[in-house]
């Protein structure tokens, strides 16, 4: 074995049907029934023009500006798989392309998040699958590795583990751990109800702004005429 190479072949992923359960949901409501702390970062933002990411993940570790490790993971990849990869958020070196999105995008790859960068920013758009990256740059990658599939990674301090759901809407990238995701769908199904009921009060001028005063008044907070 070189260090450094290693490569899982089988993990559980998260159910199809727990994954069709989240899609309505905003990564906001699922961020905050997760007490927001398992976001992937601010700096991953969306490449592509409109569309939610949601699937299982198949995680990638690599050197950064490596991407001989990514290209394997979409040859190994399941129909509806989220390509999720740690690059170190390194910008130096584009970690894929055009070619690499088509040929993802035949092998059934429902969306990628990259901590690192793209380059031919302009397909990713017309492509439109969901794409987050860290930002754009047109040098090339290089395909010597060394690198991970199928082990565990960690973004912005959030360890992904292969099979997790990754949920991602243009506020950003969310990793549902899927031991968890029942209990999660549950309380982020509740939250949002409970922000449509609130719209819906905002909209007919009849919501109670009386926590406001309230709060404030517990505070100490001094009114000046």
């Amino acid at each position: 074995m070189t260090y450094g190479f290693r490569i899982k072949l089988n993990w559980d992923r998260i159910d199809p049907a727990l994954v069709e359960s989240f899609k309505s949901l905003p990564v906001a409501n699922v961020s905050d029934s997760m007490s927001r702390i398992c976001g992937l970062g601010t700096g991953i933002r969306p490449m592509h023009r409109s569309g939610n990411l949601a699937g299982a993940a198949l995680t990638v570790r690599t050197r950064p500006g490596d991407n001989l490790m990514l290209h394997k993971a979409i040859d190994m990849a399941q129909p509806g798989d989220i390509i999720v990869v740690d690059a170190a958020g390194d910008m130096a070196n584009s970690l894929m392309g055009e070619l690499m999105l088509a040929h993802a995008i035949r092998r059934g790859v429902k969306g990628f998040v990259l901590d690192g960068a793209i380059r031919d920013a302009e397909a990713f758009l017309e492509r439109n699958i969901p794409v987050f990256a860290r930002g754009v740059t047109h040098r090339g990658p290089y395909r010597t590795g060394p690198g991970e599939i199928g082990l565990p990674i960690a973004i912005n301090g959030t360890v992904v583990e292969p099979g997790d759901l990754i949920l991602g809407d243009i506020d950003g990238v969310v990793c549902v751990p899927k031991a968890d995701a029942s209990a999660i769908l549950k309380a982020a199904t509740k939250k949002h109800e409970a922000e449509a009921k609130q719209m819906a009060e905002t909209e007919a001028g009849v919501v109670n702004r009386e926590w406001v005063d309230k709060f404030l008044k517990e505070a100490g907070c001094e009114f000046i005429e």
